[in-house]
């Protein structure tokens, strides 16, 4: 494949999350934003505003791939596919969905720490969120990872962003949100100054957070969830996100994730 050093994989296995410098180029890029601004002008069923009632703008929507197809394209005649491919060290990568994030400047919504594989109706060791920005982004406002937080595997409750409260129905079998305290862990954040082309790719178990935007710039970003070939469907008794079973979803525990509902990006030849 060869698509990056061996620096950046060390550091994906060891921490969770690396940076990508480069890794998409201007007609990709351009292709992203039309995306994005056509999701903005025309939202899907879950697309809305985030945002507090004093906050500036916070849109958020996902699995919209079908009708603005740069969101899978650019993991397939792209070469975003064969990245993740790579650091998940994967045969073959399915696209899990798209998640257009848009905070506008002033927004002073911030999102909680969180880790995103318990939101989820899979499980598997072969995961990879590859966050791209298509606006310049400081440290100030880049998300922040808990480095090598995602070692062991573990699950934590998945909470409310809002309330902190654990999402409705069972998460007894999840163990405890754990308490992380930024000037504590220092050493263990990684956050980035981001350019246009640069994105963040990090492992669905890795612990992360998002700062408000009280920059002067809009902050446009979508994050490509990847998922490999040992990744298998899970029933998990609460609330979902995305809610593919309530969308129509219906599996078996341990049954792949279809191909017609999540599509095929890339495959060793």
């Amino acid at each position: 494949m060869g698509q990056l050093d061996t620096a950046t994989l060390e550091t994906f296995r060891e921490d969770g999350v690396t940076v990508l410098r480069g890794v998409v180029d201007d007609a990709w890029r351009a292709r992203l934003a039309d995306a994005i601004a056509g999701n903005m002008a025309a939202p899907g069923p879950h697309g809305k505003n985030h945002a507090d009632d004093d906050a500036g703008a916070y849109f958020g929507d996902y699995v919209n791939w079908q009708r603005f197809p740069a969101f899978r394209e650019v993991g397939e005649a792209g070469h975003l596919g064969a990245v993740a491919a790579e650091l998940m060290g994967a045969k073959r990568v399915q696209l899990f969905h798209e998640h257009v994030l848009v905070k506008e400047p002033g927004n002073s919504s911030a999102t909680p720490w969180h880790q995103d594989l318990p939101y989820y109706c899979l499980d598997g060791s072969q995961t990879v969120s590859i966050w791209v920005p298509l606006d310049p982004v400081s440290k100030e406002v880049c998300p922040h990872f808990l480095a090598g937080s995602h070692r062991g595997q573990a699950t934590y409750v998945p909470r409310r962003f809002k309330t902190l409260a654990p999402l409705e129905g069972d998460t007894s079998t999840y163990q405890p949100f754990p308490e992380i305290d930024e000037a504590r862990d220092a050493d263990r954040l990684r956050s980035f100054d981001l350019q246009p082309g640069d994105a963040i790719a990090f492992d669905y178990h890795t612990l992360h957070n998002a700062p408000p935007n009280q920059t002067g710039t809009r902050r446009r970003a979508v994050s490509l969830r990847y998922i490999g070939e040992d990744v298998r469907f899970v029933d998990r008794p609460h609330e979902l996100s995305p809610p593919f079973t309530d969308m129509g979803l219906s599996l078996k525990v341990g049954d792949r994730l279809p191909e017609d509902w999540f599509p095929t990006v890339w495959q060793a030849g």
